[in-house]
């Protein structure tokens, strides 16, 4: 396996990263995060990174109300997302033929 140079890693890393004052809503409760389709109406926080770790902002009634409030941030955290390229892909696999000829009684 060969190493990646630290330039690169460290571009890529900075690349994913969110900007100081990006908001995200997460949902309030015990339970741990889930998708925004569990439960839409239960409140949710709205978290701003600091540059370091995020911290409170606000809460928000439901989901509808933490995308108004957060909608312009999700849009730029998803084109930051690395999507894998075509060519490194694996190749498809051989499609399973039997070894031995079968031939119906």
């Amino acid at each position: 396996m060969e190493d990646e140079p630290l330039e690169e890693w460290a571009a890529r890393r900075a690349q994913r990263r969110p900007t100081p004052g990006e908001r995200r809503a997460v949902p309030l409760g015990e339970a741990p995060e889930h998708g925004t389709h569990v439960d839409p109406d239960a409140p949710r926080a709205i978290q701003e990174w600091d540059g370091h770790t995020w911290v409170p902002a606000g809460v928000a009634e439901d989901h509808q109300a933490a995308t108004d409030e957060t909608g312009a941030d999700a849009e730029s955290r998803a084109e930051r997302v690395a999507l894998p390229s075509f060519n490194k892909l694996p190749q498809a696999p051989e499609r399973w033929r039997p070894t031995q000829p079968w031939q119906r009684p």
